[in-house]
């Protein structure tokens, strides 16, 4: 989920920098380079009620204030065919989308609901129609609130098997069509969001830690658990996999892994093993098991007793269990040597602070990417460099602001560069998505979104318009443009009137 990392670090921040490959084109991309974009079943289905769906621990989560919710979202549930003949006309290779677990099992295990069955065969197919490969996230952060409130998900065991039926429903009713699968979106992030500051569903924390007033949690244990559990219901729904369906359906299944990169923020001894520190915490905390088969030395240092053990079955059954790696990548921080106060939390683990680089803030990203080169680099030389598909890269801007969003195709243009230049470097890096392909429900604020197309959420009809990044995406991946080009910007007597949504 996109920038959950925010809620946690409230002192981000970015730098400019031109620092990419100019003047390349797509067909400087190895042969069978897949591009794509993205969105996520809550953020752009709707329907949040229609056709047998139960609550999500998002509905539960967005409800319990009196902001706005995800009801309608983009109404993708509805719009599915024009949404996906938006993306044949761009040119997508690939579409990666989510799996709603409460529309497909509404209680979270047993019975499937025929209707959101029909739904995803429906949408897969339109896809496959239009030669668009689709990318499907199992789990994308919107629990059953059924096994929320049943045992508490994430925390309990339980979970491990509700969890590979549910992937074995999708790979049985799906996988002929499917042969990407990833099972759990940037566990990294929901562990400490959702278990530690309580910023994101289920929203749990224990005082004095939290962001939020949560009424239950433990801060001190309950991420080290969950992302545990999360690692052994991946390595479980791996095996089913590979046991069961890969011989047959010829596809490969993966786990994501949120990955903004860090550099220390002076030359001091202390800021550079707080750098490694944090690395170890943030991405070693999900590659390492799946790589070594256990978590990181400084990390079972640091954590102690508060951190799960592998059973040596265990270690062995999350080693090697991914065929790629998803990359999910938006920023890079500066990293200081911090001695917090307050002790035994995930965030005060680390004893690092995340500092801003430059002048954006929490809703503006600059672009920077050396970051996504450095994160691919960091990978290829510290876990063997593994086959990676960058499945979430993009820039927010303001909602209600110009469709001529040049600031988005220069962000989008510096990244695919530095893409182009890892894969030259060495890199195993097969395909790039850009987050989002449509305007989303976006929870962090609603007034900052990612996508290519406008989406009127004040229309009942959620009409979509391109903006300048639509157009030259599509350009590029025509092969008809390399640089950012002004004569792509949307005209503006044809924009929408955002000012007044």
């Amino acid at each position: 989920m996109e920038h959950i990392l925010f809620l946690l670090t409230i002192f981000l921040g970015l730098a400019f920098s031109g620092r990419c490959i100019n003047g390349y084109s797509r067909n400087d991309f190895p042969k069978g380079f897949v591009f794509g974009s993205a969105t996520s079943a809550f953020q752009w289905e709707g329907a949040v009620d229609e056709d047998g769906r139960a609550p999500s621990i998002w509905d539960t989560f967005v409800h319990s204030g009196s902001g706005p919710n995800g009801d309608i979202a983009c109404d993708g549930y509805h719009k599915y065919k024009e949404d996906v003949r938006l993306m044949y006309d761009m040119g997508l290779d690939a579409f990666r989308l989510s799996i709603s677990w409460a529309r497909l099992i509404p209680s979270g295990r047993g019975q499937v609901n025929p209707k959101g069955l029909r739904f995803y065969k429906n949408l897969i197919n339109e896809l496959i129609r239009h030669g668009i490969e689709p990318h499907v996230t199992l789990y994308h952060n919107d629990l059953p609130q059924a096994l929320e409130d049943e045992y508490g998900g994430w925390i309990d065991r339980k979970i491990i098997d509700d969890f590979t039926a549910f992937a074995n429903v999708c790979f049985r009713e799906f996988g002929n069509s499917v042969k990407f699968w990833s099972t759990i979106n940037e566990p990294n992030m929901l562990a400490p969001g959702g278990y530690d500051a309580g910023v994101i569903p289920p929203s749990h924390c224990s005082p004095p830690f939290g962001i939020f007033n949560c009424s239950r949690g433990n801060s001190s244990t309950e991420p080290y658990i969950v992302l545990h559990n999360m690692l052994l219901a991946h390595a479980s729904t791996a095996k089913l996999y590979n046991q069961k369906y890969k011989d047959k359906q010829n596809g490969s299944i993966g786990i994501t892994c949120y990955a903004f990169w860090m550099v220390p923020l002076t030359s001091s001894k202390e800021d550079e093993i707080a750098t490694q520190r944090a690395k170890d915490f943030y991405i070693g905390w999900v590659l390492h098991p799946l790589v070594f088969g256990d978590y990181p030395d400084v990390m079972k240092k640091i954590v102690g007793k508060r951190l799960p053990n592998f059973s040596e079955e265990e270690s062995n059954l999350v080693k090697d269990s991914f065929d790629f790696l998803g990359v999910i990548h938006y920023t890079t921080l500066n990293i200081k040597h911090f001695s917090n106060s307050l002790q035994g939390d995930y965030n005060a683990d680390i004893n690092a602070a995340l500092i801003n680089v430059g002048n954006s803030t929490l809703f503006t990203i600059d672009v920077l990417p050396w970051g996504l080169e450095g994160v691919l680099e960091y990978i290829k030389q510290n876990y063997g460099n593994p086959p990676i598909y960058i499945l979430e890269n993009g820039q927010p801007t303001y909602h209600h602001s110009s469709l001529n969003d040049m600031g988005r195709v220069e962000y989008l243009h510096a990244y695919i560069g530095s893409v182009l230049k890892s894969v030259r470097n060495g890199s195993d890096t097969r395909g790039y998505f850009q987050w989002s392909f449509v305007d989303l429900f976006e929870f962090v604020n609603v007034n900052y979104t990612y996508g290519l197309y406008f989406v009127n959420f004040s229309d009942p009809e959620r009409k979509r318009s391109p903006k300048t990044s639509a157009l030259w995406y599509s350009a590029f991946l025509k092969g008809t443009t390399k640089e950012p080009n002004k004569n792509l910007l949307v005209v503006s007597s044809s924009s929408p009137n955002l000012s007044s949504q």
